[in-house]
């Protein structure tokens, strides 16, 4: 009896493995199978143009650049910047001016009136400096490197704004892939999940794999629903800078892979438009300080005027001459001529504050553009042995009994987060690849 018994438990195990092995067949476990509705919903969205990349971003900053109110009010205040200086430039020029007076006039002597009537007067007056030790000269040298710093901020906000723009392209690109690995996923454990309830039918004591395998499919749709959704918001978030009319996304995974030599970009980061506006900004203070100084001397200006009077009384009169003007005392001349000089020693200190910033900066995007790429290839390479552990633990599994469900699980969710963290890994490098260019001469350099 227990022989046969063994005999009957023998031949039903043969039966649920060929039941087993039938329902996987059947189901075939493909990854391109959109079983799940929230794979079904997330492939209508998830769609990746064949469009260049490169014209695409450049498409995109432009737009940005375009529609942007912040960058059109940065490049009016650099426009009103360089009016100033060109006002201030005009000041050792000649200056002319015409005074005209119309009068009802009229006098008396001891109550007797001398005569009363319309009295007019034409005054003509021509001026100019002709030396101020430098005073005009270094004001308008203030105002024209103001006028540089407030152009380089308008450099510096289009760049900005071509960053975040690329950014946030970049993020979306990396969402899109991620939610197409989730989806991936899901039909995976879609797939198991059939091929378990075939099995349950015909094993009631497997049930248990069934409602972890149910499991594991909910958290993979519930993760394709939150990367879904992170996508949403970073499409919204960018239309906010080109538009509502946002283009099929690219497929930015070859885009800014190349990181540069961290000298080039040392150098690079003296000609980034924030030094240069700092750069300009300390030079228009040390200009500010010698125009101060210059108010304590002397200044000469040539006169030249001329008048007319008709009505009751006829009288004409010119001059021609100079005028010297010679500060005595001039109370508070120190302490103004010391605060420029302060001034004009902190934008110096600023500046170079600044430059030292942006070269441990880049020392810190460099380092992680590198590590950043260096992990994608690391797991590129773990990727092919989880590819194939997978792939073994599931013949294993279904064809063998040697593995569990767990195990199978446990494989797959191995396998889709390592492709996760590659898809994090090579985008992580993308951006600080972006940031690094931001640093120097702007993240569109490598673009165009």
């Amino acid at each position: 009896m227990g022989t046969l018994r063994n005999l009957g438990m023998s031949l039903f195990q043969c039966l649920l493995l060929g039941a087993t092995t039938a329902a996987l067949a059947q189901g075939r476990c493909n990854e391109d199978d959109a079983n799940s509705p929230a794979a079904q919903k997330a492939a209508s969205q998830l769609v990746i143009s064949d469009a260049d990349p490169r014209a695409q971003i450049q498409v995109l900053v432009d737009r940005a650049l375009a529609r942007s109110q912040s960058v059109g009010m940065v490049k009016l205040l650099a426009q009103a910047a360089r009016d100033d200086w060109e006002e201030v430039s005009q000041a050792n020029k000649p200056r002319a001016s015409l005074d005209l007076q119309g009068n009802q006039m009229g006098s008396s002597t001891d109550g007797a009136s001398n005569g009363s009537g319309a009295q007019g007067r034409v005054a003509f007056n021509l001026s100019a400096t002709l030396f101020d030790f430098g005073r005009n000269r270094q004001l308008a040298g203030w105002r024209s490197q103001l006028a540089e710093a407030a152009r380089q901020g308008y450099f510096s906000a289009e760049q900005q704004l071509a960053l975040q723009t690329v950014s946030l392209a970049l993020d979306r690109g990396r969402y899109l892939l991620q939610a197409q690995v989730y989806s991936q996923y899901v039909r995976r454990m879609a797939c198991l999940v059939d091929s378990l309830e075939a099995i349950v039918k015909a094993d009631k004591g497997r049930a248990s794999e069934l409602v972890q395998a149910q499991k594991n499919l909910l958290q993979a749709d519930l993760a394709v629903e939150s990367t879904m959704s992170a996508l949403r918001q970073t499409e919204t978030r960018l239309k906010r800078f080109v538009g509502d009319d946002l283009p099929p996304s690219a497929s930015f995974s070859n885009l800014l892979t190349r990181v540069p030599e961290l000298d080039d970009m040392q150098r690079d980061a003296l000609s980034a438009p924030e030094v240069i506006q700092l750069e300009a900004q300390a030079r228009a203070q040390g200009s500010y300080v010698e125009s101060v100084r210059a108010n304590a001397k002397p200044q000469v200006n040539a006169i030249v005027g001329t008048s007319a009077s008709a009505g009751v009384t006829r009288s004409r009169d010119w001059a021609v001459g100079f005028s010297v003007n010679v500060p005595l005392m001039t109370p508070g001349q120190d302490a103004s001529v010391n605060a420029a000089s302060k001034r004009a020693e902190a934008a110096r200190l600023q500046r170079e504050d600044a430059l030292e910033a942006r070269r441990y900066r880049l020392i810190d995007m460099h380092e992680s553009a590198t590590s950043a790429f260096d992990r994608a290839r690391r797991i590129t390479e773990i990727l092919r042995n989880s590819s194939q552990l997978r792939t073994a633990t599931l013949q294993q599994w279904q064809q063998l009994g040697r593995r569990s469900l767990f195990d199978v699980m446990g494989s797959e969710s191995d396998y889709y987060s390592l492709r996760i963290a590659h898809v994090n890994a090579l985008f992580d490098g993308q951006q600080a690849v972006a940031m690094l260019w931001s640093l120097g001469r702007g993240v569109m350099a490598p673009l165009r």
